[in-house]
């Protein structure tokens, strides 16, 4: 029973210290880039974010807008969307990638939210998933900068960086969410994505990290340890 009671005890420190990590690495997050939210998909609306994010998958933010520079003038509504013909909408996205899918996703979610939610794009996590080309990341993206309601984006830097911080050893990205969640402080959810990806694009890239430009660099195990982030 004692035992019980300190392996219990352990993981309860383990979790502490976790959430003071994170702090010490919000803080220099902070400092580097303020708590100035930003997003990097260009849109005016919360449809226009919406279908910017289901066209980022798989994309770069910057290949996205430039496609939605032309695309939200050609389509101005969602009542556009939905009456789109289907092969000169993939057209339309084709430097997108996955074109196919995503131009049915597009045109099926605008009939929708036409439908079912008057063309008003739903705040809720359980409404938001259930619309075609819509998962967890696209629905916190919403939630979190449309919203403003706590919500938690992971996308590949996140996954990758929360990583090499120590913050999870999970590849699921459900999963890192809610690890997440444990760790962060609510107010610094749709903040820590917005940092993390700034970081992830000028520093901590995939293929050449500069960990000794890093900021970062003394709260991050990868460095600590003297390893190559992987």
């Amino acid at each position: 029973m004692a035992e019980k009671q300190q392996k219990k005890n352990r993981g309860k420190q383990s979790r502490e210290q976790q959430r003071a990590h994170a702090q010490r690495v919000l803080a220099l997050l902070d400092r580097e880039y303020t708590t100035q939210y930003r997003c990097y998909l260009n849109h005016e609306n919360a449809w226009q974010l919406l279908f910017a994010t289901i066209l980022s998958a798989q994309c770069t933010d910057a290949r996205v807008n430039l496609v939605t520079a032309e695309l939200f003038r050609k389509y101005d509504s969602i009542a556009a969307f939905a009456g789109a013909d289907l092969k000169e909408l993939e057209e339309d996205i084709r430097p997108t990638g996955f074109f196919h899918n995503k131009a049915k996703n597009l045109i099926a979610c605008a009939r929708m939210l036409l439908e079912k939610y008057d063309g008003t794009v739903p705040d809720s996590l359980e409404a938001l998933v259930e619309l075609p080309g819509v998962g967890r990341k696209t629905a916190n993206v919403i939630r979190g900068n449309i919203y403003h309601q706590p919500s938690i984006v992971v996308d590949t830097h996140v996954k990758r960086i929360s990583q090499k911080l120590g913050f999870t050893k999970n590849d699921d990205p459900e999963k890192i969410e809610f690890e997440l969640m444990e760790i962060l402080p609510e107010d610094h959810w749709i903040l820590y994505n917005i940092h993390i990806i700034q970081l992830g694009r000028t520093i901590c890239t995939a293929r050449s990290p500069k960990c000794t430009e890093c900021f970062l660099r003394e709260e991050c195990p990868s460095c600590l340890v003297g390893k190559h982030p992987v």
